[in-house]
């Protein structure tokens, strides 16, 4: 844990037991974080006043789990800011019937949110550590319409392709063609795109053999790793 993280808990816990009412602390981060910034898809504010972030990060760092940043989760990786997952799940414009493929399963948050929204979330990590973590959280959480798979996400799930939506939580140096091949005519795939310092967050639309692009945001995620993502580096 790096100092900056080491002091914040410091201060959150200098002055006694950390906040106990998660539930009000969530209801202040949507309202505070994601409406005040114009998220505005009544289903996505839903999901997120739902779904407990404090669930997803380490026992440590807990008190800090509705504040507005992303927050280490293990293996170099973590849980993005509240305000990027809700700008992420908006862009794939939701309505409750589809079939999404997450790529990068992180902590399980995101998942865990698209459980809410759609109707069957297909999610794979790279990373067996995390996987069976998150897999353990969205268990006890009753999520019964996630289905989590280790691998290379850049892949995609091609045995259970197509895909209504797509969401990318991580960052990737171009479009895996996989994603594309595996993404429903007329669906949306979501996507920061860049280098591994600054990224553009895309959405991505599929007409056929064409496809719309439109920069939804700008962020800053971990490197995507896999074939068609950055290559790992020594020490990752």
């Amino acid at each position: 844990m790096t100092s900056w993280f080491r002091n914040r808990r410091s201060k959150v816990n200098g002055s006694g037991a950390p906040p106990a009412d998660y539930a009000a602390l969530r209801q202040a981060m949507v309202e505070e974080q994601l409406v005040a910034r114009g998220i505005s898809d009544p289903r996505v504010l839903d999901a997120m006043r739902t779904v407990p972030r404090d669930a997803f990060v380490p026992e440590e760092i807990r008190p800090l789990a509705y504040t507005d940043q992303p927050l280490p989760v293990g293996e170099g990786q973590t849980i993005s800011q509240p305000y990027m997952v809700a700008v992420m799940t908006e862009a794939l414009e939701l309505t409750g019937g589809e079939r999404v493929l997450e790529v990068g399963t992180g902590s399980g948050y995101q998942a865990a949110v698209l459980a809410r929204l759609a109707r069957e979330v297909f999610t794979i990590e790279q990373r067996e550590v995390l996987a069976r973590a998150a897999i353990e959280r969205l268990v006890r959480l009753g999520l019964s319409n996630v289905h989590v798979r280790i691998g290379d996400g850049t892949l995609g799930w091609p045995e259970q392709a197509p895909f209504d939506a797509i969401v990318v939580t991580a960052a990737a140096p171009r479009i895996p063609p996989p994603l594309l091949e595996q993404l429903a005519e007329g669906g949306r795939l979501v996507i920061p795109v860049g280098d591994e310092h600054q990224q553009e967050l895309w959405q991505v639309r599929k007409h056929g053999t064409q496809i719309s692009t439109r920069v939804v945001n700008y962020c800053r995620f971990v490197p995507l790793r896999g074939q068609y993502g950055w290559p790992e580096t020594e020490g990752q």
